[in-house]
């Protein structure tokens, strides 16, 4: 396959109207101290995985999996279950081994992860992604009640004869946005070690279907009203040093809903970045989603 050496800048929009994108342990969507909901990295990388397994039949390794007994599978249980039992007794091999099979797992080339089982190792993933912020200028979380046909088996409750009553909380309307970057070179000692394969264009164009479908096709009752919005895909040129800010403060949405790309334009016009720059791609919607003041030379494709 052919190996991918560009570094790449951008941004995932995920829109959520009348739904839960990212609770927090409360059930309530996450909030910062001054009130602005936001969502963790973790929750659009867990979209992206259950895209990759259940969409395109990817192994994915850091991903919960049940056992027969129905419990939870421990770390070394899940590394059995995809690539058998090691018998391997020496440390070091044992480390490569582990090292060169979990690394043939598309979440673990992209997105990194620590194993701390049989052996101990950690990997800095190619993809980083930061927690998303809402840039919509409303963060209005409202809670509802909702009832569950059974009753309380707790016979000595006094509602025991009585259903129970249950809440469950949503945000009116938010529009995340997360930043992202992918570089290579962070897997190429890993790979070198164990003589495996880097990153590759299939690898590239998995994980941009996954950010661009990941959040839509996850459908569960909390996150029904939660879909991908828009993609921005900023690839460098092979040879560049350019290093690109976040783009979660370059993009605004404004009161209409219209996504606002002033900010991220001018710093894209700069003549030491754009030189930099091999292509600007653009997924969205055209039919449900308005883009503003788009950077120069950007092609846009649907979602």
């Amino acid at each position: 396959m052919t190996t991918f050496n560009n570094r790449v800048y951008g941004a995932a929009i995920i829109k959520s109207i009348n739904s839960n994108y990212n609770a927090d342990f409360s059930g309530q969507p996450r909030k910062l101290p001054n009130g602005t909901v936001y969502a963790t990295d973790k929750a659009l990388k867990y979209s992206i995985r259950n895209y990759w397994k259940d969409a395109l039949g990817e192994k994915v390794f850091y991903f919960k999996s049940l056992s027969e007994e129905m419990s939870p599978r421990t770390l070394d249980e899940t590394y059995n279950l995809h690539f058998g039992d090691s018998k391997e007794k020496d440390k070091t091999k044992l480390r490569l081994e582990v090292l060169g099979n979990i690394l043939k797992c598309l979440d673990v080339k992209l997105f990194g992860g620590t194993y701390a089982g049989k052996t101990n190792i950690s990997i800095h993933g190619t993809c980083q992604i930061t927690h998303g912020l809402n840039k919509f200028a409303e963060n209005v979380i409202y809670s509802e009640q909702i009832m569950s046909p059974f009753r309380n088996s707790n016979e000595a409750s006094a509602e025991s004869t009585m259903t129970t009553l249950g809440s469950q909380s949503r945000l009116q309307e938010g529009h995340y946005v997360h930043h992202f970057s992918v570089n290579p070179k962070n897997i190429e000692d890993d790979v070198t070690r164990v003589k495996g394969e880097g990153l590759t264009d299939s690898d590239i164009s998995k994980l941009k279907e996954g950010l661009r479908k990941g959040a839509t096709y996850y459908d569960s009752a909390a996150k029904a009203g939660t879909e991908n919005e828009l993609l921005l895909w900023i690839q460098l040129k092979p040879e560049s040093k350019v290093v690109l800010p976040s783009f979660v403060s370059l993009i605004d949405i404004n009161e209409e809903k219209e996504i606002d790309f002033s900010k991220a334009s001018a710093l894209l016009s700069e003549e030491h970045i754009k030189s930099e720059i091999e292509k600007i791609e653009i997924y969205y919607n055209k039919s449900n989603t308005k883009v503003l003041n788009e950077p120069a030379g950007a092609v846009f494709s649907e979602l």
